[in-house]
């Protein structure tokens, strides 16, 4: 069994590695932290989780909760996974970051988040479809939601040298914002509504950008996203312009497709739609559903994902990334269907 810690145990990304990790056949909570709710019950927050859990939220500092866990799950604002990650990793135990600290090089990550960062190590990118060097971190940094959408949806695409510039349209529910209300949460500004943000500079875009110009340097991206008045749930359309010399390429729809096929023949959890990939098909699990569509005597392909952001876009990632780490089937504990309808 591998002995699991959470510490920031009190929001969403917390509240679902608990509801993930109850059913996980190798795998036994056995701290979560939170130093504003200490010595109350883990059910107190998270009432769907009543006699399934009998923990308390504890205030450990890293050394005892190092002693306790072999991985740790950090779940913490960002920023916060740099004062817990050097010294649990010094005392042994792996870590997955939930948070951004550990996502981007150290110069990136300053200047995208205006912070100092004040405990730099050396972490594997938490795709595992594009890193299977997850099994090996001693540290990972688990991506962002938006990201995981949109690498996915272009990953194949991309390594194939057939993208000149990707633009990406994103739609996420109200829980990518986090469990503290904010003006774009607040029920009477988002009921009916549609509300894009950081129309050209959200912080995501780097991950995104690191990712993709890994498999082609030249590769230009644009993004933007929106909050719809869903809970759960990212949406993503990118719109593909193609290489000079590629269009063609590009309006075969079976060279696409096996190009698809090919790149995520060892990746369970995505799988190429019939349609246009529905959220209620993903809600709850930790698949990523994707389809495409050429646009006719055009240079354009649309490509459509659609993932659940608070699991294959945050927790179930982090859980399968858990499993590669731990020698088990990235699978394990994870193989289970949308909440459809």
């Amino acid at each position: 069994m591998i002995d699991v810690g959470i510490v920031g145990g009190s929001g969403y990304t917390g509240g679902e590695l608990l509801r993930l990790l109850a059913n996980h056949p190798q795998a036994n909570v056995v701290v979560v932290t939170s130093r504003k709710l200490a010595g109350k019950p883990v059910t107190a927050v998270h009432s769907h989780l009543k006699n399934i859990y009998s923990l308390n939220f504890e205030a450990l500092g890293a050394k005892e909760a190092a002693e306790r866990c072999d991985i740790v799950f950090t779940a913490v604002p960002h920023g916060t996974a740099m004062d817990w990650v050097p010294e649990l990793l010094d005392a042994g135990t792996r870590v997955i970051d939930l948070s951004s600290d550990y996502r981007l090089p150290v110069d990136v990550f300053e200047k995208t988040y205006a912070t100092k960062h004040r405990a730099p190590r050396e972490a594997v990118f938490g795709l595992p479809e594009l890193h299977p060097e997850v099994a090996k971190a001693m540290l990972v940094g688990n991506p962002g939601c938006y990201p995981t959408g949109a690498i996915l949806a272009l990953a194949p695409l991309a390594n194939a040298g057939l993208v000149e510039r990707v633009i990406y349209d994103s739609k996420s529910g109200i829980s990518g914002a986090g469990v503290e209300p904010t003006e774009t949460s607040h029920y009477p500004n988002m009921s009916q509504n549609v509300i894009p943000y950081k129309l050209t500079a959200h912080r995501h875009v780097p991950e995104i950008k690191q990712e993709l110009s890994r498999l082609s340097p030249e590769i230009k991206v644009n993004f933007t996203p929106h909050v719809v008045p869903s809970v759960r749930g990212i949406l993503t359309t990118a719109h593909v312009l193609a290489r000079p010399g590629a269009e063609e390429a590009l309006q075969d729809k079976s060279r696409v497709a096996s190009i698809y096929q090919e790149f995520y023949r060892n990746a369970p959890f995505v799988r190429m739609a019939d349609g246009v990939p529905k959220l209620s098909s993903v809600r709850g699990s930790n698949f990523c559903d994707i389809s495409f569509e050429p646009e006719k005597e055009s240079d354009r392909l649309v490509v459509v994902s659609a993932i659940d952001n608070l699991v294959k876009g945050a927790s179930g990632q982090a859980i399968q990334n858990m499993n590669l780490m731990a020698g088990l089937d990235q699978k394990t504990g994870l193989w289970f269907p949308g909440l459809a309808p």
